[in-house]
Formats: structure tokens, C-alpha cells, sequence
């Protein structure tokens, strides 16, 4: 396991659920790339004219924060209406044929309403292209004709975040500081503080039965055979 690409909707999704995690396999050696499916203009920051630019700079900020190698963004997907289309699935493949990863991260295609008020819509369509892109459309070299001049990849492990039913909870006490510096990066959008934040991951690792003080992420996490 020495690449990781996290694949999500919006500029901070990774953050918010997995940035202690994701500092935590940059300790580990792994090389983690992003790829963010939309340019997040449907959120909070001013100017509204240079959202876009604003959003993307945030997200590089906070890669830096934990270590991440690269961050990538795609092109003609707007927040707020992602759907799960053909050309979606191609460009994550597309993506994961160029980093040939060891370990996907996403979002879960199974939207919930227990986490933050609702997971957004855009969140599941993102998990589910994704999980179409890891099978069959980057292993088969037939799905995408054309992406034939790049070589198909099989994805040996998919993690889910946001579950429903998560299988692992992750202790990122350790990383939590660099979680926060990931989060205080995204300057233009709410409940990235410390408070609010070591409530909830203080939560999510009591249901994980870590000791009282611990702090988790959590994931259901699918290793193929």
C-alpha cells in the first residue's frame, strides 16, 4: 500500500471526514492524492465572483496540511447537481488509471441523515460513480474506449466514508491537530472549528468503543479479493 486516491465531491469533503486518517497513511509512507469532483461555488465565501478560485486554493491549503501529494479537480461538474452519468465514471477511471492506487477513498453511495443534518446528495452520486469507476470501468480496459492508452488498474481497497455501517473506526487523536489545520483552511466555510469538531469525532469514537478522551474517523472498508 504506497498510493491512496481520495476521491470526493466538494472542496473540504475529505477533510471533514478523513484528514486525520489521511495524515496518519502520510506518516505511513503512502503517497495520497485528491481528486475533487466539483469546484464547491455552491457554498459559503465572498467574493461569489472568485468563489471557485477561493474554494481551490482552500483545498491545496489543506492537502498541504496533512501531506497530501497532489491535489487534481475536474471540470464541468457543478456543486449541488452532480449525478451519476457515464462521463463522471470515466474521468474518476481516467484518474485512477494515471495514479494506479492502492487504497480509493470516497464518499458512501448510501446517503444518510445522522452525520451533519443530511449528507449531501452530491456526496453518494460521487461514492457511487466512484465505485462504478473502480469496477468495472478502470479494470476494463473495453468500458472507456477512450481511455485505451491508458492501462486498466484494479483497486484492491475501497474505503467508505460517511457509512451508514461502518466496519473501522480510525484513532486520529494523534493527527487531530493537523485534521484542524486541514479544516482552517477551507476560511469560507462553517463548523470547521475545534469545538464543534472534537465533539463529533469524540462521538464517533465512543460508538466505536475507543476509550473516553480518544477521537475517531470512521469507514466501512471493502478489500477485493
Amino acid at each position: 500500500m504506497t498510493r491512496a486516491l481520495a476521491v470526493f465531491a466538494h472542496p473540504d469533503d475529505v477533510d471533514f471526514n478523513a484528514a486525520g486518517t489521511v495524515a496518519q497513511w502520510v506518516d505511513s509512507g503512502m503517497e495520497v492524492s485528491y481528486l475533487v469532483v466539483t469546484r464547491g461555488e455552491a457554498g459559503d465565501g465572498e467574493p461569489r465572483e472568485l468563489i471557485q478560485e477561493l474554494r481551490m486554493a482552500e483545498q491545496r491549503a489543506a492537502a498541504e496540511a496533512v501531506g497530501a501529494r497532489e491535489v487534481y479537480f475536474l471540470s464541468g461538474y457543478a456543486d449541488g447537481r452532480v449525478e451519476v452519468s457515464l462521463d463522471l465514471r470515466r474521468d474518476i477511471a481516467r484518474a485512477i488509471r494515471q495514479v494506479r492506487p492502492h487504497r480509493l477513498l470516497t464518499s458512501s453511495p448510501v446517503r444518510t441523515w445522522g452525520l451533519r443534518d443530511a449528507d449531501h446528495p452530491d456526496h453518494a452520486a460521487v461514492g457511487q460513480a466512484a465505485s462504478c469507476a473502480v469496477y468495472p470501468d478502470a479494470a476494463n480496459r473495453y468500458v472507456h474506449a477512450d481511455l485505451a492508452d491508458l492501462e486498466p488498474w484494479q483497486v484492491p481497497e475501497v474505503w467508505f466514508s460517511e457509512s451508514p455501517t461502518p466496519d473501522l473506526y480510525v484513532d486520529i487523536t494523534d493527527t487531530f491537530d493537523r485534521k484542524l489545520a486541514a479544516l482552517a483552511a477551507h476560511k469560507t466555510q462553517p463548523g470547521t472549528g475545534e469545538v464543534e469538531n472534537r465533539e463529533r469525532f469524540a462521538a464517533i469514537a465512543a460508538r466505536g468503543g475507543l476509550p473516553a478522551g480518544r477521537l475517531a474517523e470512521a469507514f466501512t472498508v471493502i478489500k477485493r479479493r
